[in-house]
């Protein structure tokens, strides 16, 4: 891949062969870290630090100054897209994500359009542009946003869910509704991650942190159709080079099969299905990114060490696997735990390639 110094990431994505498994990680830019704690604190609230491309350059290239990561990941946040479509988003201490202005009529879903990122959100892509240009092909940098049906999710529901009741509840009830509202979500995410591919991002994810409170039927409707739209709407070419694309459902394994049809170029995986399970059933259409359960950090570095000694035994030889969480790294987690995994993958690794 031109100009970078490391490119076994992209490599992996594309199925090619490569020296050793890269290895990243979910909110690798994150609270474990205490020089992060220190530049949030600096920033003044999260918000205010993912909306200073400057601040947000500094804490993406946080963890890459510590552990030799193959990736780097644009610090930013999955409901960026809400925010900018004007629901008053609060992130309250202990309490997670807010929004002052939910979605639940077809009056308030009428009023949402599609989002300019150029101007809404032209603080996320000036972040990709000044940390693609600081990382100097150091390593790739990913791009991400919110699945239409997470956002959905918070939109409707304002706040975190254990039940679901209201998102569920419109899409059972309104289906047409729920399907107005994630075709304008779609819309907007392929809008938004376009523009951070031509601000520098060199592969893109898609979060879809609540498909898995879905029924198999539900989930194909109502989530894995617009990511699957998205991918469609990618582009999938810049600066001469392929850009990847990268689709996580959490909870997502009994859908494998189904995700990989939709012609991205890798699935993330989490922890509750074997590595080499999921191997053997997407075959080689996709490379898969995963899963250690991220409270194996909490363990030993002997133990973790194990751990990712058995995912990597269990993906077997050949290319394809990106090796990463099965979701976000813990706050309490201990850095140190974090450099005897990191290390572990590329020390372990190597016989595999």
């Amino acid at each position: 891949m031109a100009d970078l110094k490391n490119d076994r990431f992209l490599r992996a994505l594309l199925r090619k062969p490569v020296d050793v498994t890269p290895v990243w990680m979910m909110r690798q830019a994150g609270r474990y870290l205490p020089e992060y704690r220190a530049t949030r604190k600096k920033a003044g609230s999260f918000m205010d630090l993912c909306r200073s491309p400057e601040l947000a350059c500094e804490v993406t290239l946080q963890p890459l100054d510590r552990y030799p990561l193959d990736a780097a990941i644009l610090f930013s946040d999955i409901l960026t897209i809400p925010d900018a479509m004007g629901l008053g988003l609060k992130f309250n201490t202990g309490e997670g994500p807010t929004f002052e202005r939910p979605v639940r009529s077809a009056r308030d879903v009428a009023a949402l359009g599609v989002i300019d990122p150029n101007a809404e959100l032209k603080y996320v892509t000036d972040a990709v542009s000044v940390i693609r240009k600081a990382l100097n092909g150091r390593v790739p940098l990913i791009g991400f946003s919110g699945s239409p049906w997470t956002l959905a999710t918070y939109m409707v529901e304002g706040s975190s869910s254990k039940e679901y009741s209201k998102v569920k509840g419109m899409m059972f009830d309104q289906p047409k509704l729920m399907h107005q509202l994630l075709d304008t979500l779609a819309q907007s995410v392929i809008q938004y991650l376009n523009a951070q591919i031509k601000a520098g991002a060199q592969a893109v994810m898609v979060f879809d942190t609540w498909g898995g409170v879905l029924t198999s039927r539900d989930y194909r409707e109502f989530s894995l159709q617009y990511m699957t739209q998205i991918v469609d709407g990618l582009i999938n070419e810049n600066e001469g080079q392929p850009v990847p694309s990268i689709l996580f459902t959490k909870g997502g394994g009994a859908w494998l099969e189904d995700m990989a049809l939709s012609k991205c170029n890798a699935l993330g995986v989490d922890w509750t299905i074997d590595i080499g399970e999921a191997r053997n059933r997407v075959g080689d259409k996709v490379a898969l990114q995963g899963n250690m359960d991220p409270c194996i950090l909490y363990a030993s570095p002997e133990r973790i060490r194990e751990e990712v000694a058995t995912i990597l035994a269990s993906y077997g030889k050949g290319e394809g696997h990106v090796f990463n969480l099965g979701h976000g790294i813990h706050p309490a987690i201990n850095p140190e735990h974090v450099a005897a995994f990191i290390n572990a993958v590329h020390e372990f690794s190597a016989q595999y390639h």
